[in-house]
């Protein structure tokens, strides 16, 4: 499917009845959280995705790679720690353990003398670092408004075949994974609008992601086609995102970690250290469907054909990567 096809999909996806939509195998929020989440992820389980730092904790437990953490801080008596988490490090990511949709996220490229710059240049302070710590240990971007823990992370240094791709800041790979299968996948690049995150509902552009080759299949900002990304003009159709065999396998194994059927993993790729898982969503979002112009059930439902359940994460990323 290129580009062009992809706004044919969208038109009679926009104007299907509930019928056309279900022989579409459009996945609908109803339908996702009914027979999905409420299904295949066990409540007991949900602390492990929706806490940053359990996730972290328990991967480093499954020899699953992800960003070094470099601390965290649970009480606001200790906010002056942070000093001692970053006095080593140029550049760092503050981030709630208990945020979603990349809010409460605040990312640091550089640091220069009592300056710390932003990726859009922006120069923040002392003190403006420890309000943002203050506000995420108050709950102002938690789950449910509870107390929270600021978790301090080592940045990822951003790949440079992605050059282009992506403004000011690292682009991330998610995997939608179904009982343990990589089903869907797409390249979420940070733009303008975005503040560098890379997050769709706030302006990020979503590619879809051949399963079998990772190449670009389609793009989408604001659920919206498009064909270059919106500050550097570079054609989106060019990505190839590489060790993808390595992606999928992080993705997979992710399930077993925490045996959550309905998951998704998001995945970043360092220079220096390659794949790196971020963190797991237990609640994936359904724009996916759009940047793939598929419907995910399509998808699901060739996996529920498996008769036997496959134990090996590298024979269901060969199962996904040749049906798929």
């Amino acid at each position: 499917m290129n580009f062009i096809d992809l706004n044919q999909w969208l038109i009679k996806m926009i104007f299907a009845n509930p019928f056309k939509l279900k022989e579409l195998g459009i996945l609908g929020m109803n339908n996702r959280n009914i027979n999905y989440i409420g299904k295949l992820n066990k409540r007991k389980n949900f602390p492990l995705v929706d806490d940053k730092l359990k996730t972290k904790q328990i991967a480093q437990e499954h020899n699953i790679a992800v960003p070094e953490l470099l601390g965290f801080i649970e009480y606001q008596v200790q906010i002056n720690n942070f000093k001692h988490y970053i006095k080593n490090e140029n550049g760092f990511v503050i981030k709630p353990a208990q945020g979603s949709g990349g809010k409460g996220i605040l990312v640091i490229i550089k640091t220069i003398g009592n300056k710390f710059i932003k990726p859009n240049g922006v120069e923040v302070g002392y003190s403006d670092i420890k309000r943002h710590i203050s506000n995420i240990l108050s709950g102002l971007y938690s789950l449910g408004g509870k107390n929270d823990v600021a978790v301090f992370e080592k940045l990822v240094e951003f790949d440079n075949v992605f050059d282009g791709f992506s403004f000011e800041g690292v682009p991330d790979v998610r995997v939608v994974v179904y009982k343990g299968y990589p089903a869907l996948a797409m390249m979420r690049l940070s733009t303008s609008n975005s503040d560098g995150k890379a997050n769709l509902h706030q302006g990020a552009v979503g590619v879809g992601i051949d399963i079998k080759t990772g190449k670009a299949l389609n793009a989408v900002q604001f659920d919206r086609p498009v064909q270059v990304h919106p500050d550097t003009q570079k054609p989106l159709k060019e990505l190839k995102v590489p060790f993808w065999d390595d992606i999928l396998l992080l993705a997979s194994k992710c399930y077993d970690m925490t045996n959550m059927g309905y998951l998704g993993a998001d995945i970043v790729i360092d220079k220096n250290k390659g794949p790196l898982v971020l963190e797991l969503n237990a609640r994936p979002g359904l724009a996916i469907q759009i940047a793939n112009g598929i419907g995910a059930q399509t998808r699901f439902k060739k996996i529920d054909e498996v008769k036997y359940k496959e134990s090996d994460p590298e024979k269901r990323v060969l199962f996904s990567k040749t049906n798929f």
